[in-house]
């Protein structure tokens, strides 16, 4: 499954961020660094910073930069006066949006898109496409409507307001996919109900060829799809290729965070500070044994670390292990004189807990 990123572009929008031309370019940069083939820096429409930011992201990534651009053709003409490598045209395709957002026919929607598809392709970039709030739409009319850009690389099927769910989204695109090749198609998901991931899995093991995805999920409302954790899921699951080098994937994301001054929850899967820490008695005495005890997946494979504190929470079993690793038998009077001195001087980090260990 090829990824486009779309944390610049999606983060921009949640309320009081206002992303500059510097950050947004280290954000694009740092991205670049991952693989990723498709990064969304922003709306060139828009005017700056949007606009200079896709301009210089382009002219220093390796991935496809690409800048959206609803169906009129000043959108279109800015996004290519930027540089832009991509140019991804958006409109809606659900009646609801139809009626109250643009007040067009679906049929003038999708002649006004056309119009803008011929526009990019004239101007010398690539186009694709996605289809707002297709996941409200019926199958059949997704489907017809995709099959009327077949020149067009990807044609993404958005979830607009996030309420898909694995079974929905099995359902809605196995309908799509008995007249289309998914191949050709994308996702857009938003995590509202908390399935963005999990939908977007969905949607790679039904055959869909790229999905948007962005750092630690931020964008609008409850934000998108996570990168790290559809990276994460997908080579576990080794059923899903994304084509990235995994081993860049924690440092890449903090680095996009700290460009777009952003922070996480501790929480927060595969980035938060605190899901690879351990300070359990059981789970620290069977991780100094065996670190996959107790872990989904080791940190180090994606770039991050783990984290083993002992204090006065550490039971006997985990001294005795820290007095092996030491090189120290672990009778029962050391086994208590570490305890003591873990108690006083804890909580430490596994480094500090070993030379207390060696200590007494």
């Amino acid at each position: 499954m090829h990824l486009q990123d779309v944390t610049v572009r999606e983060g921009g929008q949640m309320p009081g961020r206002s992303y500059g031309v510097e950050a947004r370019t280290r954000a694009a940069r740092a991205l670049d660094r991952l693989g990723l083939e498709y990064v969304q820096v922003g709306f060139a429409a828009a005017g700056d910073p949007d606009a200079t930011a896709v301009e210089r992201a382009a002219a220093n990534c390796d991935a496809a930069v690409v800048s959206i651009a609803r169906a009129v053709p000043g959108d279109v003409d800015a996004a290519l006066d930027a540089g832009a490598d991509v140019v991804e045209v958006f409109g809606p395709l659900s009646t609801l949006h139809l009626e109250h957002t643009v007040g067009k026919t679906r049929t003038e929607m999708l002649t006004a898109m056309r119009a803008a598809v011929d526009a990019v392709h004239d101007g010398g970039a690539a186009p694709t496409l996605t289809f707002v709030d297709a996941f409200r739409t019926p199958p059949a009319v997704v489907a017809a409507a995709v099959e009327r850009f077949g020149d067009a690389r990807f044609v993404s099927l958005a979830d607009t307001v996030g309420t898909a769910t694995p079974r929905s989204t099995r359902e809605f695109l196995d309908a799509v996919g008995e007249t289309v090749d998914l191949s050709r198609t994308g996702v857009h998901l938003h995590d509202d109900l908390g399935c963005a991931t999990a939908n977007a899995l969905v949607a790679a093991d039904c055959g869909v060829g790229r999905a948007d995805v962005s750092v630690a999920s931020l964008g609008e409302r409850a934000g998108n799809t996570a990168l790290e954790e559809l990276v994460v899921a997908a080579a576990l699951d080794e059923g899903t290729d994304v084509g990235l080098d995994v081993r860049k994937l924690v440092p890449v994301c903090r680095d996009v965070l700290a460009a777009l001054d952003e922070s996480v929850d501790p929480r927060k899967a595969v980035l938060g500070d605190a899901v690879h820490e351990h300070e359990s008695p059981i789970h620290v005495a069977a991780m100094l044994e065996e670190p996959s005890a107790m872990e989904p997946y080791d940190p180090a494979r994606f770039g991050g670390t783990r984290t083993l504190v002992f204090g006065a929470n550490t039971g006997r079993g985990g001294a005795r292990r820290l007095l092996e690793r030491a090189g120290r038998t672990p009778s029962d009077d050391r086994v208590e004189r570490l305890l003591d001195r873990l108690a006083d001087e804890g909580p430490v980090e596994l480094d500090a807990a070993l030379a207390l260990a060696r200590a007494v």
